[in-house]
């Protein structure tokens, strides 16, 4: 079983009577390195490791439109987008959340006991006066290494094969292997038989 995390930003909140009294910009207002919505994928595969880089380049979808930003506190104009290409998250966010995001893709129980599903756990990082909330995700999968895929069809068939697998959840396609996400563990056999019974396929390897 290999794991993958997703962080998603579900709130950022205003503590707006603390801004005013405690910090050096009374009206910074919001954190505007992340956003309502904002989703991260962090992998640990082959050559790239995002948790070594903090998290740079995991943004993989916002709302925020390309060159919309806001003031940031201490008067500085535009923002960097947390996430984004060669752009780690935040020092109070990171401190917060990595321990998460470490133990996820290590494919271990994130909190359990605490949350209803021990692959999650809602976390926030540790600015008091403009905290944001993160929902943390293990996403667990297996890599199906497929001779035989030559076109979209193929990977139309493959994929509705194996979604008809019970505990998948998605399939997506890589250039050197197809992804099957998974709500729980699986023989390889079944997901072997998935793939070859799609029609003239050849499942050389699965991790």
């Amino acid at each position: 079983m290999l794991h993958k995390v997703r962080v998603t930003v579900l709130e950022r909140m205003l503590n707006a009577d603390l801004q005013r009294k405690y910090c050096a910009d009374p009206e910074s207002g919001k954190c505007p390195c992340c956003h309502e919505g904002d989703e991260f994928i962090f992998e640990r595969c082959g050559d790239r490791d995002d948790f070594w880089h903090c998290g740079a380049g995991t943004l993989v979808r916002t709302d925020v439109k390309s060159g919309q930003s806001e003031r940031m506190a201490g008067g500085f104009g535009g923002v960097t987008h947390a996430g984004s290409k060669g752009v780690p998250f935040c020092s109070e966010a990171w401190d917060a959340i990595s321990r998460y995001i470490y133990t996820a893709l290590q494919g271990g129980s994130i909190m359990h006991g605490w949350m209803r599903d021990e692959r999650v756990m809602i976390a926030c990082c540790n600015d008091g006066t403009r905290p944001v909330v993160f929902k943390i995700e293990r996403l667990d999968y297996r890599a199906l290494y497929i001779d035989g895929i030559k076109c979209g069809g193929c990977r139309e068939r493959i994929r509705k094969a194996l979604m008809e697998v019970q505990g998948v959840t998605d399939v997506k396609f890589r250039p050197e292997f197809t992804e099957a996400y998974l709500e729980h563990e699986m023989p390889d056999e079944a997901l072997r038989q998935a793939a070859e019974g799609a029609g003239g396929y050849k499942v050389a390897r699965i991790d």
